[in-house]
């Protein structure tokens, strides 16, 4: 599961992953939903512990299957989502935490099918 973010000015949130899977790759900040946890209970912790904000979780963007360690399918949820307070920092198994313009986004290496998602869905322009 993840959290697409864009502030005022139409930059998108990241996170450079500091773990693999693609380690050092940037991502949108999110991760996996525990035993008990909605979807929006579980957007909201991991974009907490990867970013230092906090958020609301509002509607489902889009979702992808992707083949995970151990030939595992991961079954990939996004959610739009507006920060609501906290301060932006990188915490957890983030690297790096960050606003990325439209510009800035296309230099950067981004998790496998990222790209091709946010696009197929929108979010890209």
């Amino acid at each position: 599961m993840g959290a697409i973010i864009k502030d005022g000015s139409g930059r998108l949130l990241l996170i450079q992953r500091g773990h693999d899977p693609e380690a050092g790759c940037w991502s949108l900040p999110g991760g996996r939903v525990e035993a008990g946890e909605t979807d929006g209970q579980a957007l909201i912790r991991e974009v907490r512990e990867e970013t230092g904000l906090t958020v609301t979780c509002q509607h489902l963007v889009g979702s992808v299957m992707r083949r995970g360690s151990r030939n595992m399918v991961l079954d990939i949820r996004d959610y739009a989502a507006t920060v609501t307070g906290g301060r932006l920092a990188a915490g957890d198994d983030a690297a790096d935490a960050r606003w990325v313009s439209p510009a800035e986004l296309a230099e950067l290496v981004l998790t496998s099918g990222l790209a091709e998602a946010l696009t197929g869905w929108g979010v890209l322009g």
